[in-house]
């Protein structure tokens, strides 16, 4: 048994020696030492031999079966040291290389457009005010001026969810709640962005979901030419400084005496072209001087409280500003549209 343990020994160390995976290592663990390898059936068969062999024999397994298993340890820690270099060798980084360019997105052109406004009349003094998309019909007409079957009301054909809540049809219904929380005290100096709802047919020009940002000043002594001076900073912040703008009469429920406002077309100048239709102006949006009843709606002494409000659309500023020939680009998402708004490119 002696020989044949020794034999066994100088068998299994020859093949740890001779193995190249951890695989090989482990079946050769198995085959020799393992309940049914050959140093196993030694162990078993010392039940022939007399009483003075038995512990000589135990002893020499036992040795044989740890040099065995010391050198397996020895051979897998080889191995896998092995098995690290190569990963970090076929794996390894050239940390000098320049990185890889990140893709990360960009701001929407209409949000470009609402934020540049924003901080526009941040700067004059103004706050932004929010309130529901789903709104009351009071807040959304009759607050302002609009009472059931009014004909204006057709104007701002709506989706509406009972007969009393709808889809806001502007963002007017923010400066009736903002005047009611207010409870006839002044001053009043906000502008209202947001989403808004019609049911009208898109097209090149028209969506049935738009921005929309609304001014509101309320205050003693307001007066038209505030509401034109306002009016003249803006275009000129937005348009370029050798733009000029005009005021015509127009008709709202909720302002008298009401206006649209034009700007001077940046394309010809104002000499005519087919963008202003040969006129020199391209309308931009509508304003007027709050109405009285509007005002003691909300509370207010209208003989001592004067305001005026205007109203426009982001989409329409960012057209114009950016020579946008679709509405619809806004919103469909191309990626090769908004990449033209990149800051990086």
């Amino acid at each position: 048994m002696q020989e044949r343990l020794k034999e066994l020994q100088e068998e299994a160390i020859q093949k740890v020696e001779q193995s190249s995976s951890l695989k090989d290592l482990n079946d050769i663990r198995v085959a020799y030492l393992g309940k049914k390898g050959p140093i196993t059936e030694v162990l078993r068969g010392m039940g022939k031999l007399s009483a003075e062999e038995r512990p000589v024999i135990g002893a020499l397994a036992n040795e044989v079966r740890e040099a065995i298993a010391a050198k397996i340890e020895a051979k897998q820690n080889h191995l896998e040291e092995a098995a690290v270099l190569e990963k970090l060798a076929s794996e390894s980084i050239d940390v000098t290389l320049p990185g890889r360019p990140v893709k990360v997105g960009n701001h929407h052109p209409l949000t470009k457009i609402i934020e540049e406004i924003e901080d526009l009349f941040i700067g004059m003094g103004y706050e932004i005010a929010e309130g529901p998309e789903v709104e009351q019909d009071y807040y959304n007409f009759e607050a302002l001026n609009l009472p059931k079957g009014h004909p204006a009301r057709d104007m701002q054909d709506s989706f509406y969810i009972t007969e009393e809540i709808l889809l806001r049809t502007h963002t007017s219904p923010v400066q009736a709640r903002t005047m009611e929380k207010n409870n006839g005290k002044g001053p009043i100096k906000i502008i209202c962005p947001g989403k808004v709802y019609r049911r009208d047919n898109d097209d090149a020009t028209h969506s049935h979901q738009f921005m929309q940002i609304e001014g509101l000043v309320v205050g003693e002594n307001i007066r038209m030419s505030d509401l034109k001076g306002t009016l003249d900073v803006f275009a000129k912040k937005m348009f370029g400084q050798d733009r000029e703008i005009r005021l015509r009469p127009s008709f709202f429920p909720f302002t008298e005496p009401s206006v649209e406002m034009d700007i001077s077309c940046k394309v010809c100048g104002g000499h005519g072209c087919n963008v202003c239709k040969q006129t020199g102006w391209i309308e931009i949006l509508g304003a007027g001087m709050v109405h009285p009843n509007v005002l003691e709606m909300a509370g207010y002494d209208s003989k001592k409280y004067t305001g005026f409000a205007f109203g426009m659309g982001p989409e329409r500023i960012a057209m114009l500003k950016y020579g946008v020939d679709d509405i619809r680009h806004f919103y469909t998402n191309d990626v090769r549209f908004l990449k033209q708004f990149s800051v990086e490119e």
